[in-house]
């Protein structure tokens, strides 16, 4: 059972989609970088300094106690986080859009670059010869 799932994890196609899913964590952590440290920033800017990671809909506001400190925290919506992660899912989106249609490109000229000549076939030569005895 063991050799049978060791043959299993070595076969091409598991070894690749783990590969896969290390890059697209790895690709995940760079977008979600992008998106919060310069595009959120470019964003707020143009929105007048907003940064969506704060923005929220407060339910219940925080209970304070006579000394200041929390009693009981607020629970809010964060609807801000919200719409990071739609703006992370459509860079996400558009850098696959690329890759796989950069792949379907290179994949495409590959297909259409078209077979050498082999020449003729030892047949043809064995029919060339036999016409040419014909003759004489």
């Amino acid at each position: 059972m063991l050799k049978e799932f060791r043959d299993f994890i070595m076969t091409g196609n598991v070894v690749d989609l783990a590969v896969a899913v290390i890059l697209a964590s790895a690709v995940g952590l760079v977008v979600t970088g992008f998106t919060n440290d310069m595009i959120m920033p470019i964003v707020g800017h143009f929105t007048g300094g907003v940064d969506f990671a704060d923005l929220k809909y407060v339910l219940d506001p925080a209970v304070l106690g006579p000394d200041g400190e929390v009693v009981e925290p607020e629970n809010a919506v964060m609807w801000g986080r919200w719409v990071n992660s739609i703006i992370n899912l459509i860079i996400v989106g558009f850098v696959l859009f690329l890759i796989v249609k950069a792949y379907a490109k290179v994949r495409k000229k590959k297909e259409a670059a078209p077979a050498p000549d082999p020449g003729p076939s030892e047949k043809d030569i064995l029919m060339e010869i036999r016409d040419e005895l014909r003759k004489k």
